[in-house]
C-alpha cells in the first residue's frame, strides 16, 4: 500500500504559503502584472490566484510536487520541438517525448501542445507562489518561441556543426529541411561516382542520403538505411519492381561520421562504406545518362512522400564523371576530396562550409549553387507558430473524416499554445509573449475567415482532427486585452451550431460524441455570450450542462467511457478500465466555474467540491518525479482498478491539465459579488485571501475535509459585506455557523448559500462553521443496487485486490440520523480510512497505486437494526427498493420511537401488498423495538 503524503511534503507546503516573495515585473517596467477586464454579464467577480494563499493541508501538499516538477525540469526539452521545426539549433535538448515527440502516436502529430500546458502551469505556478524561477523559464520559453516564430517567417538558414573535416551541415530532425541541387548535377554521365559524409542521428528507415528523380518510378537514390536497416542504392526507370540494387551488410552507426560511395561504370555498380566495397552487381544496365535531366535532386529527401527526411549532418558531397577506383575511394577516407587524388568532384562538389545564410557554393567549377529547402514550402505567414509546418491546418480544411495520423487536432494544439502564452503574459507583462498570442489569433482570422461557412461547420463536426480544445475562450480572453475586432469574428468562426442550436433547444444528442472535444467548446460559448449578448451560447452552456451532470457523472465527478458519452442516464453499464478522462473533469470544473459567475446556482458549486476533492486530486499521484507530473489518465471504476499515473506514451492532455490543475487549486475558494457587497465561500480549503479593495484578509483555518467545518477569521482594517457561505447538498443537517461565538440566525438549507446579514467586520472577527459528515450512498442511475459510498465531500473507495464487485451491507448499525457510518470501523491513526468485512475503505482523493472498488454492490439480505438480526429477509419492491430501504429513507429521526413508528407503517404497507408475510412484519418490527441505536 502507497502511504499518504509524507510530513516532510506536506510541512515543504506551508513553508511555502507563509514566504512568498514579492512578485516583480521587469519585463516592462510596469509596477503590476495585466488582467483580463471581468465582463458585465458576470455577477461575481473571481479573484486572483495571487489574491489567494493556500495553507497548509492536501491541496497545499498535492500542488507541492507539482511545483517542484515544474521548477525543475529543463524547459529547452519542451522547446525542442518548436526549435527543431524551425530549423534552430536545439543545443542537445532531448524532446520529453510520449505525444511530445516525433516517435509519439500519430507520428507526433500534437506536439507543442504539452509545451503550451506548460506554460500556463509555470505561469499559474509564479502567480501563486512569486518564485522567480517560474518567471525566469516563462521568459526563457517566450524568448525561444519568439525566435521560432522568426526562423519559420524566412527562408531555412544553414545550422553548421563540426564536421568531419571542417564545418558541416546539420539537418534537425524535425525541420524537414532538405538541400536542392540543380537539375544538371548528374551531368548525363554514362559512368560516375558519388560520395558523401554523413552523420545520421536517428534510425529511420529509408531516409535518404540522395534521391535524383522525377518522381516514384524513374530515380537514383542512396538511402541510409533500407527496410532491413542497412544502406541501399538503387536506380530504376521502372518504380521499385525495376530497381537495379547495392544494399549493404551493416547499420550505419548514430551520432558517427561514416563515408558513402558508389560507383557506377561499365556495367558494374559498387556500394563502399568507409572505403571497404560492402556490395557489387556486374549485371547492371542502368546508368544516369539512361535517366536524363530529373526534376528533383536532393540531399537528404525522397521522391517517396511518406519516407522520412534524413536526420543528421551532411559534410562533403562530391559527383564525379567516372567511376572512382576502390584506392581512390580508400583516400577519401584521411582529408577532405580536394586533397585526395581524386580531387574534388567534376560535376559537383559541396564542402558545406558555410555558417550563414541558405545556399551552398559549388566547387566543381561548374557553378551549381544548391539552396537549403524546407518540404513544407515557404516561409509560414505572419503571426504562425507551431512545432510543425502549417500542413496540418491546410489539410483539415478538405478531410471529410478523422484521421490523427495525418492530421490531429492542430487547432487543439494552438489553443494550448495561445493560452500558455496569454498566461504567461498576464502573469509577469511580458509584452513578447502578448505579440505571439495576438499574431497567432491574426494568423487563424485570415486563414478561417476565408472559408466558406460550410467548411468550418465540417471541419469542427470531424472527430478528433477537428477538435480545437477551449480556444473560444482563450481568444475571447485575448480580445478583451488587444480590443482588435478580427479576434472577436474569430471567436465566432468556431461556432459548431448543430451543437448550439440542439443544447440550445434542449436536445441532448451527446451519446456517441467525444466527451473532452466538446466540454471546453461551452465555455467558449459562455465568453461568447459575455462579448456579445447573444443569449443562445448561454443557453446552450447550461443546458449542456445539466446533460452531463448528473445524467453522464460518475461519483467522483468524472464523465466518459474510452473518451466518449453514451446514453444519458447509464452509469453501472459503461463501467470499465477507461473510464473518466481527467481532461474531462479539470474542463468540466471550468464550465461550472463560469456559469457560476454568471447564475448562482448553488449545484454549479456541488460539482465543483466533488470534482475537485475528489477525482482531479485522487488523479495526482502522491510522490514525486523529475520526469514526469504523475497524473493520470483514464481512471477505471471497475472493480480492483489500479490508478496509471504515467499513462501511455507521456506528455499526453490529461497529464497537461493534471498539471494545470494542481497550481490552481485556490482559484474558487472565494468570489466576489460585482459590487463588493458580498463575499461568497464555495470551499472550505486552508487558506487566506487578500481583500486588497476592502483592505482586509480572511483566513480560513481548517483541516477540511479531515475536518467537519472552518474557521475564518477577518484581519487587517475594517469593512462592511454579507458573507455567503456556501451549504453542500449532502450537508442535511447540523450546519451551524457562529460569529464571535454567537450563533447566527437562519435555517440553513442544504444546497444553498447561508447568508451571514452585512456587517462591519473588524480585525480579528471569527466565524466558525460547523457542517456534520454523515456516511451515504450514490446509487447509479441504471443500477441502484450498485452504489458508490460518501462521508460529506470524501468520496470512500475499498481498497481489495478482488476484481469483482464487493458485497457490502451499509444498515446493520445505521445511526437514528441516517448515518451509515457506524456501520464501519474507524483505522487509528489513519483519518477518513475505515474498515469493512475486512477491506479497508479510503478517500478517493489519496493518489496511491493500491486496487481501488469506486462501486460496491449493495447487499441486505436479512433485516437487521443496531447489529440486531431479525432473521427475516429483506424483500424488495420490482424496481429493486427493499423494506430496509423505505424505512432509512424516513431518516434522520429524533428518537428511536420515531424510528419505529417508521418501521411500523412500513412494515404494514409492505405487508398489505403482499410483499411481507404479518408473522415476518412482526419479527421485524420487533427487532426494530428491542434494538439499541446510535443517535
Amino acid at each position: 500500500m502507497a502511504p499518504a503524503l509524507p510530513r516532510r511534503i506536506l510541512l515543504q507546503a506551508a513553508l511555502l504559503g507563509t514566504a512568498a516573495p514579492a512578485m516583480t515585473f521587469a519585463a516592462t517596467g510596469r509596477a503590476a502584472p495585466a488582467t483580463v477586464p471581468a465582463p458585465s454579464a458576470w455577477t461575481l467577480r473571481p479573484f486572483e490566484l495571487k489574491d489567494v494563499e493556500l495553507g497548509q493541508g492536501l491541496f497545499a501538499a498535492k500542488r507541492r510536487l507539482m511545483l517542484d516538477h515544474g521548477r525543475g525540469y529543463d524547459v529547452n526539452r519542451l522547446l525542442q520541438v518548436f526549435r527543431a521545426g524551425a530549423g534552430l539549433s536545439t543545443g542537445g535538448a532531448v524532446a520529453p517525448g510520449g505525444w511530445e515527440g516525433l516517435d509519439g502516436e500519430a507520428n507526433g502529430n500534437l506536439r507543442g501542445h504539452y509545451t503550451g500546458h506548460f506554460l500556463t502551469m509555470l505561469s499559474q505556478s509564479y502567480a501563486s507562489t512569486g518564485d522567480q524561477a517560474y518567471a525566469d523559464k516563462i521568459r526563457t520559453m517566450v524568448g525561444a518561441l519568439t525566435e521560432v516564430r522568426a526562423a519559420l517567417r524566412r527562408d531555412p538558414r544553414v545550422l553548421s556543426v563540426t564536421g568531419r573535416f571542417g564545418a558541416a551541415l546539420e539537418n534537425v530532425r524535425g525541420s524537414y529541411q532538405y538541400v536542392d541541387l540543380p537539375a544538371a548535377v548528374l551531368g548525363g554521365a554514362p559512368a560516375i561516382t558519388l560520395s558523401a559524409w554523413v552523420k545520421p542521428t536517428h534510425d529511420a528507415n529509408w531516409a535518404r542520403v540522395f534521391d535524383f528523380g522525377d518522381n516514384n518510378s524513374r530515380y537514383l537514390y542512396l538511402a541510409a538505411r533500407n527496410g532491413g536497416g542497412v544502406p541501399r542504392f538503387a536506380i530504376t526507370t521502372g518504380g521499385p519492381g525495376g530497381e537495379q540494387a547495392l544494399d549493404g551488410t551493416a547499420a550505419l552507426p548514430l551520432d558517427r561520421w561514416s563515408h558513402l560511395a558508389v560507383t557506377i561504370g561499365g556495367g558494374t555498380g559498387t556500394l563502399y562504406v568507409n572505403g571497404a566495397a560492402v556490395a557489387r552487381n556486374t549485371s547492371m544496365t542502368l546508368d544516369p545518362a539512361a535517366l536524363g535531366t530529373l526534376r528533383n535532386n536532393w540531399l537528404g529527401r525522397s521522391n517517396f512522400l511518406a519516407d522520412p527526411v534524413f536526420a543528421g549532418a551532411f559534410d562533403e558531397f562530391n559527383v564525379w564523371s567516372r567511376a572512382l577506383t576502390a584506392a581512390e575511394i580508400t583516400a577519401l577516407q584521411n582529408g577532405p576530396a580536394s586533397a585526395a587524388p581524386a580531387g574534388r568532384g567534376d560535376l559537383a562538389s559541396y564542402d558545406f562550409s558555410e555558417t550563414t545564410g541558405g545556399s551552398f557554393a559549388d566547387s566543381s567549377g561548374r557553378g551549381l549553387t544548391a539552396t537549403l529547402r524546407r518540404t513544407w514550402g515557404g516561409p509560414s505567414h505572419p503571426g504562425f507558430l507551431a512545432a510543425y509546418p502549417e500542413t496540418q491546418f491546410i489539410e483539415l480544411e478538405s478531410m471529410t473524416s478523422g484521421d490523427y495520423t495525418k492530421v490531429w487536432a492542430p487547432y487543439y494544439t494552438a489553443h494550448k499554445i495561445l493560452k500558455g502564452l496569454l498566461d504567461a503574459y498576464l502573469a509577469t507583462d511580458d509584452d513578447r509573449a502578448l505579440d505571439l498570442a495576438s499574431g497567432m489569433c491574426d494568423w487563424m482570422h485570415s486563414r478561417l475567415s476565408k472559408l466558406p461557412d460550410a467548411t468550418r461547420q465540417r471541419m469542427w463536426g470531424i472527430f478528433s482532427s477537428g477538435e480545437f480544445g477551449g480556444i473560444v475562450e482563450t481568444i475571447v480572453d485575448l480580445h478583451a486585452i488587444t480590443g482588435k475586432a478580427e479576434h472577436l469574428a474569430l471567436a465566432r468562426l468556431f461556432d459548431l451550431d448543430r451543437l448550439i442550436d440542439a443544447c440550445a433547444a434542449n436536445t441532448d444528442t451527446l451519446d456517441g460524441l467525444h466527451a473532452n472535444q466538446h466540454i471546453p467548446i461551452f465555455t467558449g460559448y459562455v465568453r461568447l455570450y459575455d462579448a456579445t449578448g447573444e443569449t443562445r451560447y448561454l443557453t446552450a452552456a447550461k443546458n449542456f450542462w445539466g446533460m452531463v451532470v448528473p445524467h453522464r457523472m460518475y461519483g467522483i465527478g468524472g464523465t466518459s467511457t474510452a473518451e466518449f458519452w453514451k446514453a444519458r442516464g447509464v452509469i453501472a453499464g459503461t463501467i470499465g478500465d477507461t473510464n473518466a478522462e481527467s481532461c474531462c473533469t479539470y474542463n468540466l470544473l471550468k464550465l461550472s466555474r463560469m456559469l457560476f459567475l454568471h447564475d448562482q446556482d448553488p449545484a454549479y458549486m456541488d460539482y465543483y467540491e466533488r470534482g475537485l476533492y475528489n477525482q482531479v486530486l485522487g488523479s495526482k499521484q502522491d510522490k514525486a518525479d523529475a520526469e514526469k507530473p504523475l497524473v493520470t489518465y483514464f481512471i477505471g471504476l471497475k472493480p480492483g482498478h489500479v490508478r496509471d499515473y504515467t499513462p501511455k506514451q507521456g506528455t499526453t492532455c490529461c497529464e497537461g491539465t493534471g498539471m494545470e490543475s494542481a497550481t490552481k487549486y485556490q482559484d474558487s475558494v472565494y468570489f466576489r459579488k460585482a459590487d463588493s457587497s458580498a463575499l461568497y465561500v464555495n470551499l472550505y480549503s486552508p487558506s487566506t485571501l487578500t481583500w486588497s479593495e476592502k483592505g482586509v484578509t480572511v483566513t480560513q483555518t481548517t483541516d477540511y475535509p479531515r475536518e467537519q467545518g472552518s474557521t475564518l477569521t477577518v484581519g487587517g482594517g475594517s469593512a462592511a459585506f454579507e458573507l455567503k457561505l456556501r451549504v453542500p447538498s449532502w450537508a442535511t443537517s447540523g450546519f451551524r455557523v457562529t460569529v464571535n461565538g454567537s450563533a447566527v440566525g437562519g435555517t440553513p438549507a442544504p444546497g444553498s448559500y447561508f447568508t451571514v446579514p452585512s456587517r462591519t467586520w473588524r480585525s480579528g472577527d471569527t466565524v466558525r462553521v460547523t457542517i456534520p459528515f454523515r456516511l451515504r450512498v450514490e446509487k447509479a442511475l441504471d443500477d441502484p443496487s450498485l452504489q458508490t459510498l460518501f462521508y460529506g465531500p470524501v468520496n470512500l473507495v475499498g481498497r481489495n485486490t478482488s476484481t469483482s464487485y464487493l458485497q457490502v451491507g451499509l444498515y446493520g448499525n445505521a445511526a437514528l440520523s441516517g448515518d451509515l457510518l457506524p456501520s464501519l470501523t474507524p483505522v487509528s491513526g489513519k483519518p477518513l480510512h475505515y474498515t469493512l468485512n475486512g477491506t479497508e475503505f479510503a478517500p478517493f482523493h489519496e493518489g496511491t497505486e493500491d486496487p481501488t472498488h469506486a462501486y460496491v454492490r449493495r447487499s441486505e439480505p436479512r433485516v437487521v437494526f443496531g447489529n440486531t438480526d431479525s432473521q427475516v429477509a429483506n424483500p424488495a419492491r420490482s424496481d429493486g427498493t427493499t423494506l430496509l430501504d423505505e424505512i432509512w429513507a424516513g431518516a434522520p429521526f429524533a428518537t428511536k420511537g420515531a424510528l419505529v413508528t417508521r418501521v411500523r407503517s412500513t412494515v404494514n404497507s409492505w405487508v398489505s401488498a403482499g410483499l411481507l408475510s404479518q408473522s415476518d412484519g412482526q419479527k421485524v418490527t420487533a427487532t426494530a423495538q428491542n434494538a439499541t441505536y446510535v443517535d
